[in-house]
């Protein structure tokens, strides 16, 4: 099921500048029983990211219909995409904007499956990431960093790649962001000034707060990794996974993982 502006349709216009420019942003949501998860942090999230980019956000009533309407019954994964629509050659905006909206339905990955492995093994990735703090954190269209460095292995057995930033600071996953617990604290990456702030994460800091963990976030080097007590990646289809091995590194389950991703799920006001 894909949705183009509210229409069942699989093609865009080949002047959208989402195809032209990576000009937009988009959501990855897990549906179950037809309800998207997370709502209200991913619209949240949504939002923010359209305002860092002066993109319109479509109505919330009107795009949860929608994304409803893709997910139907079962479990899925359900992409969001907003452009900035069609327009002329050339980076100036367009005169008159309109966010276009695609809305697709695709089947769960194996890796969020059921029955897939609670822990997973992870890769040090060697492409490294561009600083740019303005569109820190933002999960917009241009993920060609991603792609490249997810080109790196062909191990189905590998889930996750590592990125770290030209400085050789970690920043977190190819498609998932990171945290570690040592010594009872948790430590993750700061974002200001590169990687994405995903709602599994938002979430994840969140529940460990209502726990009582003390949270740091700040520059991580890979040392910091290696000496961890338990490395967790997490993002919205999968939720909270351990990392188990990490190249030639291994680790045994310290308990965190199973306590944090109950608390993942959890929708306190």
């Amino acid at each position: 099921m894909i949705l183009v502006n509210g229409q069942q349709a699989s093609t865009v216009d080949v002047l959208d500048r989402g195809l032209a420019y990576g000009d937009g942003v988009f959501r990855t949501l897990r549906v179950q029983d037809g309800v998207p998860l997370w709502w209200r942090d991913h619209y949240a999230k949504l939002a923010a990211d359209c305002a860092a980019l002066l993109l319109a956000c479509p109505d919330e009533a009107g795009l949860h219909a929608e994304v409803c309407r893709a997910a139907e019954a079962g479990e899925a994964v359900v992409k969001i995409v907003l452009t900035r629509g069609s327009g002329a050659r050339g980076y100036a905006f367009p005169d008159a904007q309109s966010t276009s909206r695609i809305v697709a339905r695709a089947p769960l990955p194996a890796y969020a499956s059921a029955g897939a492995p609670d822990a997973i093994t992870a890769r040090w990735c060697t492409l490294r990431l561009a600083r740019q703090p303005h569109l820190a954190g933002i999960k917009h269209l241009n993920r060609l960093e991603n792609v490249l460095a997810r080109a790196e292995w062909t191990d189905p057995a590998i889930v996750e790649g590592l990125l770290r930033d030209d400085l050789g600071a970690v920043i977190g996953g190819v498609m998932s962001n990171l945290a570690i617990m040592s010594d009872g604290n948790l430590f993750t990456p700061d974002l200001a000034e590169c990687g994405v702030a995903g709602v599994a994460r938002t979430r994840l800091l969140r529940g460990a707060a209502r726990l009582g963990i003390p949270i740091h976030i700040g520059r991580l080097l890979p040392d910091a990794i290696l000496a961890a007590d338990e490395v967790m990646i997490c993002n919205s289809v999968m939720g909270l996974r351990r990392v188990a091995r990490l190249d030639d590194v291994t680790w045994p389950s310290a308990g965190w993982t199973a306590s944090l991703n109950t608390v993942l799920y959890e929708d306190v006001d």
